[in-house]
């Protein structure tokens, strides 16, 4: 993952007023903006996001963010200005980062910082994001969050409100295979169907586990070795090394085999 504070060049003070995250493998922007943002020094495109009381841009108007200040896909003269560049094809990130982020429409620039410099108050933040998520029967899911909070959260009322998810009611198979977006920003069916941690966090319930959800738990979120390898495209061998040098942890472990948390898998491949 990487971090960059979006500043302002005509700001003196050149405090942070948004940060990026992007995550490389998943080539997925995200953007968070601090407790003290105010809608006048916001990216116009972010400002209604405060105006919701929200603080987090989903990943959709994140790329659109960073669309607008890279040059488009259609460019008639892309060929020239890829070679120009020394850039083999055309990469949203690769491009963002070639003017350190900035365009012609206003002054706002990006600066890469580390995770340590981020507000304090989003270490309480991200404790919120979705660690693992199960789905259950009756079409509800069993979520497992950062701070150690289970909850249940009942998709019947969603398909009522958001006619998008309709496909999942007639389709259990699609159901169940709901993913982690990366970061953990929320859940996902492919690319178009999402729900937003925040939202998965503010109307769960929160419950005790009982045995059944154990089950399905281990059904859908536990892989071994030849899985794992399958997950992260590579070999046995380096699952092995990854296990020697503490960057997999196995939840058990035999001679001839080792059992992961999906989870820990699918996060690894977004390094």
């Amino acid at each position: 993952m990487k971090i960059f504070a979006v500043r302002d060049e005509s700001d003196p003070t050149r405090r942070d007023v948004a940060y990026l995250l992007y995550y490389e493998q998943a080539k997925r922007f995200y953007i968070e903006l601090p407790e003290n943002a105010d809608p006048w020094s916001t990216p116009l495109l972010l400002s209604s996001f405060l105006k919701k009381g929200e603080r987090t841009v989903n990943a959709y108007w994140s790329k659109l963010w960073v669309q607008q200040r890279i040059v488009p896909p259609d460019r008639q003269n892309l060929g020239q200005i890829l070679k120009a560049n020394h850039l083999a094809s055309y990469d949203e990130f690769d491009l963002l980062m070639l003017a350190d982020g900035r365009c012609a429409q206003d002054d706002y620039y990006l600066a890469p910082i580390p995770e340590a410099d981020l507000p304090k108050s989003f270490v309480e933040r991200f404790q919120k994001k979705v660690e693992d998520v199960i789905p259950l029967e009756q079409y509800q899911l069993l979520l497992f969050f950062r701070d150690g909070i289970v909850k249940k959260f009942n998709m019947n009322s969603h398909f009522l409100t958001e006619k998008a998810f309709s496909p999942i009611l007639k389709n259990k198979a699609l159901f169940d295979s709901v993913a982690i977006q990366p970061g953990g920003y929320g859940i996902c069916w492919g690319e178009t169907l999402t729900i937003a941690d925040a939202v998965l966090y503010d109307q769960g319930s929160e419950i005790p586990l009982s045995q059944s959800d154990f089950e399905r738990f281990v059904t859908f979120r536990i892989v071994n070795t030849a899985e794992a390898a399958e997950l992260l495209h590579c070999s046995r061998q380096n699952i092995d090394d990854l296990v020697r040098r503490g960057k997999l942890h196995p939840v058990k472990a035999t001679f001839k085999n080792k059992l992961f948390m999906k989870s820990e898998i699918i996060q690894r491949s977004w390094k």
